[in-house]
């Protein structure tokens, strides 16, 4: 019986070790791992690693605060070649005064900017600089650009798949001249744009999918678009993603926010604030995913929903900044002129956010401006959420332009 006790006794405190290890986050060992790049060592270190990344940063300054900035995002990157040097991803850092001429070899532009290196392409990430969203980032830039589904079950989580672009297209295999023509296109995209094919007749069924079709899925539709003209070159494949790209109703994510925010209407964001989670955010955004299914073939028309859970230190900012109360759904128009910073926060310049437009669940409100201030403002019936929207659009070049928030 103590035997037994005694065996239980080792497998408990067996079991725990293995939990305790199982949830050993990472904490930043002390060895440096972020290279200096200068012109003498940067050929080695693209041999040396699978896949490089470059902060392309401006000279750091004397005082105190642009020291601890900088150290700060210096440590984001230590931490992150800490986890991924099994992976054989370096890190490195690239003055821009100190090294303007090995910059411009490479092709480093916008201070501030992380660049990776990956087989002779250069991709820029645009996401939020913090360790786990660069690794996430990295680990899905290290996958194969182009998944490959031949089972309900996959079909299934491909389906699951709304908020966010993706394309699938049905190839007779991998050896196929029009599945590498996709799997060339999917490169150019990689991770921002999800790239998946079937070599299954059964799923393409489903899928209602031809030989060397491909379907492009724009985020939280109903339906896909048939890419006309199969079968297509990677050039055709690359045109018409770059075409419709921006979506009608865009969700901002951690690894793409800048890429994102950059890409506004001749300056103008409708943007609306939702908690997914949250019964009321649940309902408003519902309303927007009709009202952008409605308005699916208006080039003009682009909302940018954010979800304040996946910017928890971004929520008190945007508070501030916008005058609004982020417990409740908000919708209004951001006029943007900096659309980043060095730092990777969205950028704070008063001018560019005038007058306020608010919203509970079921209302949206529209206010009309001259000169910043906000002279009218209505509810609008989200009932008929057609009719709302097409109050929240505009004309270029028109004498009005909707309430800021």
């Amino acid at each position: 019986m103590k035997a037994v006790c005694w065996i239980l006794a080792g497998f408990y405190l067996l079991f725990c070790c293995k939990a305790e290890e199982g949830l050993n986050f990472p904490t930043y060992d002390g060895k440096d791992r972020v290279i200096d790049l200068n012109e003498k060592n940067y050929k080695q270190a693209l041999k040396k690693y699978d896949m490089l990344c470059l902060l392309f940063h401006e000279p750091v300054s004397s005082d105190k605060v642009s020291q601890k900035q900088f150290q700060m995002t210096e440590m984001v990157l230590e931490l992150a070649a800490q986890v991924l040097e099994p992976r054989s991803i370096g890190f490195g850092m690239v003055d821009s005064k100190k090294d303007a001429k090995l910059a411009k070899k490479l092709g480093l532009l916008e201070e501030g900017s992380l660049y990776v290196f990956k087989d002779e392409r250069l991709v820029e990430f645009d996401g939020e600089l913090s360790a786990d969203v660069l690794v996430e980032f990295l680990l899905d830039l290290l996958e194969d650009p182009v998944e490959v589904i031949n089972s309900k079950l996959e079909l299934q989580a491909f389906d699951q798949i709304d908020d966010e672009i993706k394309l699938i297209g049905y190839f007779k295999g991998e050896d196929s001249e029009h599945f590498k023509a996709f799997e060339e296109a999917a490169e150019q995209f990689q991770p921002y744009v999800k790239f998946f094919a079937t070599f299954d007749k059964g799923v393409a069924k489903k899928l209602g999918l031809k030989m060397n079709e491909v379907d492009f899925y724009e985020p939280f539709m109903d339906e896909p678009v048939h890419i006309p003209d199969k079968p297509y070159s990677e050039e055709e494949l690359v045109d018409f993603v770059r075409e419709h790209r921006r979506a009608t109703l865009r969700k901002l994510r951690p690894e793409d926010m800048f890429e994102t925010w950059e890409d506004d209407m001749e300056g103008i964001h409708i943007v609306a604030f939702a908690e997914e989670d949250d019964p009321d955010g649940f309902e408003f955004l519902e309303i927007l995913k009709q009202v952008a299914r409605d308005n699916t073939d208006n080039p003009d028309l682009s909302i940018v929903w954010i979800d304040p859970d996946d910017f928890p230190l971004l929520i008190t900012y945007w508070e501030k900044t916008f005058k609004i109360d982020l417990f409740r759904p908000q919708i209004g128009i951001v006029n943007v002129t900096d659309k980043r910073d060095s730092k990777g926060v969205l950028d704070d310049c008063a001018s560019c956010y005038k007058g306020c437009c608010k919203a509970v669940p079921r209302e949206m409100w529209r206010g009309r401006q001259s000169n910043g201030v906000v002279k009218k403002a209505e509810p609008l019936d989200l009932a008929h959420p057609t009719e709302a929207v097409e109050k929240l659009t505009w004309e270029s070049g028109s004498s009005f332009s909707p309430g800021c928030m």
